[in-house]
């Protein structure tokens, strides 16, 4: 592909976690993880999100650039959203999203549409399909610009208002998309189906690659004739928090895609290592920031997340 700023469009938020030890703020959002994932991995990125003009905006701004990611934002009348995840003991976290999460808006002027034209793909996360006029908005202007489309529906319970339109919104974007990563929720939630069924259904769609990840179990990517499967990286430490684990594997999925453009089994088997290797480093870490198996080099693991 073409030299350039990926676009990356979707969430940008603060991330408040609540468990045994206490509160903390994390910069978050799946869609600014993955921007700033793949500037980690040398990979220029512009992010087109909605923050507010406000404290916890200010943060999510000041932190882009920290990383070098350039910020395109919709200016949010309802401040800046944030997604409040509670844990108690061994079970699963539980998530409440503030009203500007809910009803999340990106417009896409001038500026916006300018860095898509220039972009060698745009890359799409936790995107409101369910609002039709703006799920339409961002098709257009990726349809005028004529640039290749990686796509994580990446749909939440607390965010999401219409399952139907979700899909519909999703589906319309998706075909003829270079990269869709796809887990077990998404298919459990949106369709009612298992994961495999739903990596069958986006073939059928025609997108080139599907990455469908399995937790613990791994991650299969189908591209053309080529499927390939890889099991979680086994990586020294223990495994702190798997916040951010699905962004960190898309990131380097995408990075591979735009530096190497994968085309053997062999190529697509290296970039599946990438983004499983990306996803075990992230989870050694709390918060979602992309790691790779570097970070771990030379680290008192026994310190890691404390």
């Amino acid at each position: 592909m073409t030299a350039g700023r990926v676009v990356v469009v979707g969430d940008a938020l603060i991330d408040e976690l609540r468990d045994d030890n206490g509160v903390r703020e994390f910069v978050g959002g799946a869609a600014l993880n993955v921007a700033v994932g793949l500037s980690r991995l040398g990979v220029p990125a512009t992010l087109i999100a909605m923050v507010g003009d406000d404290e916890p905006g200010a943060h999510i701004r000041s932190y882009l650039a920290d990383y070098g990611v350039e910020l395109v934002a919709t200016v949010s009348p309802l401040g800046t959203a944030r997604a409040v995840s509670v844990r108690t003991g061994a079970g699963e976290p539980e998530y409440d999203f503030n009203e500007a999460s809910q009803r999340r808006r990106i417009r896409f002027g001038e500026d916006a549409q300018r860095v898509i034209a220039d972009a060698p793909i745009v890359v799409v996360s936790c995107f409101a399909f369910d609002d039709a006029e703006q799920a339409a908005e961002l098709a257009d202007a990726i349809k005028s610009a004529g640039v290749p489309v990686a796509i994580d529906p990446n749909p939440r319970t607390g965010m999401m208002r219409d399952e139907n339109a979700f899909v519909r919104g999703f589906e319309a974007l998706v075909a003829g998309a270079t990269l869709v990563k796809v887990g077990e929720d998404d298919a459990a939630l949106l369709y009612g189906e298992p994961l495999d069924w739903l990596r069958e259904r986006l073939v059928y769609l025609g997108v080139a690659a599907v990455l469908a990840t399995e937790g613990a179990a791994g991650a299969t990517l189908e591209a053309g004739e080529v499927v390939v499967t890889a099991p979680i990286t086994a990586l020294p430490g223990k495994i702190v928090d798997t916040m951010g684990a699905g962004d960190a594997a898309f990131a380097a999925a995408i990075e591979s895609v735009v530096d190497r453009e994968p085309g053997t089994e062999d190529e697509w088997a290296e970039t599946l290592k990438s983004a499983m290797d990306a996803a075990a480093a992230t989870c050694r870490f709390e918060g979602a920031l992309l790691r790779t198996p570097a970070a771990l080099e030379a680290l008192d693991l026994d310190r890691i997340g404390t």
